[in-house]
């Protein structure tokens, strides 16, 4: 179990993002930030309660404060899942009701879950009963069909009538038919004000505000409105961005790591990884966004998405790229 004895802060957090927040992900991420909350690839009941569930839900250590995020509609499911993320240690589990994808909605998982509101309390109740962990909910602020402000309410007050305390909002409905979820997360509009109607009207809750958040600039401005900000992203693709988190957004007084130390420290996890028959670009797909904005970042990004797959010595090639970086 971590050795998490404050509160565990929502301030700045990091979207869970298919493919993307994997252990590997967060392992160097949490290298940039020690305070920001990550959270896991959604991850399904069926995997957990019918797959290699020590698998899906094995991470390091230094990976807390860390929350899993589940997809699923069955309470008793959920809440079999959510005793497991205890169990091994995560600091929150989350509930999926914002991902728009076609697959997960023929599973009843994901956005279509906003026109369910009291199954969505059933699932939160199940879940909060089952554990001592903070039980959250990431949700979108309507589908369409059911996009109005009032519904947006009834789902939120039917939420938080079965306890659930923390709510993270993308400030965008879902379209759930003839939309792509990459679609889904740039077409239909971003709606802040309707975000921070809900904080006005629910200002008991936490809400924490996620969609199209770009730089630390904004997130202090949301943070005059809202408890916390969860970047997506814009974290994965620019993740130098959260060596500043720690300083600007929690009152750090530690010195910001560079980008070159950043890589070194990820060193000799990536050949512990190497070690034990993993490939390289596992996790050095991860670290690409820090070659952005400098001379030589085009050769950092070539040296670890192409060469990467030619080279017989993987480490050599990581120090190469590392000699970029150097005094960044």
């Amino acid at each position: 179990m971590p050795l998490q004895t404050a509160p565990l802060s929502r301030r700045f957090s990091v979207a869970p993002m298919m493919d993307w927040t994997d252990a590997h992900c967060r392992f160097f991420l949490r290298i940039l930030s020690k305070h920001a909350l990550l959270y896991t690839e959604m991850v399904t009941t069926g995997a957990l309660l019918n797959g290699d569930h020590e698998r899906f839900l094995r991470h390091h250590e230094s990976e807390h404060p860390l929350a899993l995020q589940l997809g699923g509609s069955v309470p008793a499911d959920l809440a079999a899942c959510a005793r497991m993320a205890q169990e091994h240690g995560y600091d929150e589990v989350n509930l999926n009701v914002g991902c728009p994808s076609d697959r997960v909605q023929n599973n009843m998982i994901g956005a279509c879950l906003m026109g369910h509101p009291v199954l969505v309390a059933d699932c939160v109740k199940a879940m909060r009963d089952a554990v001592s962990i903070p039980v959250t909910v990431k949700h979108r602020i309507g589908i369409n069909g059911r996009d109005s402000y009032e519904q947006l309410c009834e789902f939120v007050g039917t939420v938080r009538d079965a306890g659930c305390t923390s709510f993270t909002v993308h400030a965008r409905i879902a379209i759930l038919e003839g939309l792509s979820p990459k679609e889904n997360r740039d077409i239909p509009p971003l709606r802040y004000d309707v975000a921070a109607r809900l904080k006005a009207d629910f200002p008991e809750l936490e809400i924490v505000l996620n969609g199209g958040i770009k730089t630390l600039e904004a997130c202090h401005e949301h943070l005059q409105t809202f408890d916390g900000v969860m970047l997506g992203r814009e974290a994965y693709h620019n993740p130098y961005l959260l060596a500043e988190v720690d300083q600007q957004l929690f009152g750090s007084t530690a010195p910001i790591i560079s980008r070159a130390e950043a890589l070194a420290q990820l060193r000799p996890y990536i050949a512990n990884h190497l070690a034990a028959g993993g490939a390289m670009h596992h996790i050095t797909r991860h670290v690409l966004g820090l070659g952005t904005g400098f001379p030589g970042a085009r050769r950092f990004r070539q040296l670890l998405s192409v060469d990467i797959h030619k080279t017989k010595d993987p480490l050599a090639l990581l120090d190469q790229a590392g000699q970029l970086l150097e005094g960044r």
